[in-house]
């Protein structure tokens, strides 16, 4: 996933957004969010990695930040 959420629909409605799309991932699978620093990047990033979605940030430059986040891989389960 690619993309630059629409951060001013307001924090509930972003975090419903995201909570739909990232499930979606394949196992392993990544999302690229474009942030605004002045908008909330940092406490987005938070708040993704605190609903266990490990989150980091990439980049940061001109009020930006790339937030790469990641689905965790699937486990094997051995019998």
């Amino acid at each position: 996933i690619w993309s630059n959420p629409p951060i001013r629909i307001g924090k509930e409605a972003l975090h419903e957004l995201l909570l739909t799309w990232l499930p979606r991932l394949n196992p392993g699978g990544l999302a690229y969010l474009v942030v605004g620093k002045n908008l909330g990047a940092d406490s987005l990033q938070r708040w993704l990695t605190e609903q266990g979605w490990p989150t980091e940030r990439l980049h940061s430059a001109k009020g930006f930040r790339i937030l790469r986040v990641q689905r965790e891989p699937a486990t094997l389960e051995r019998a």
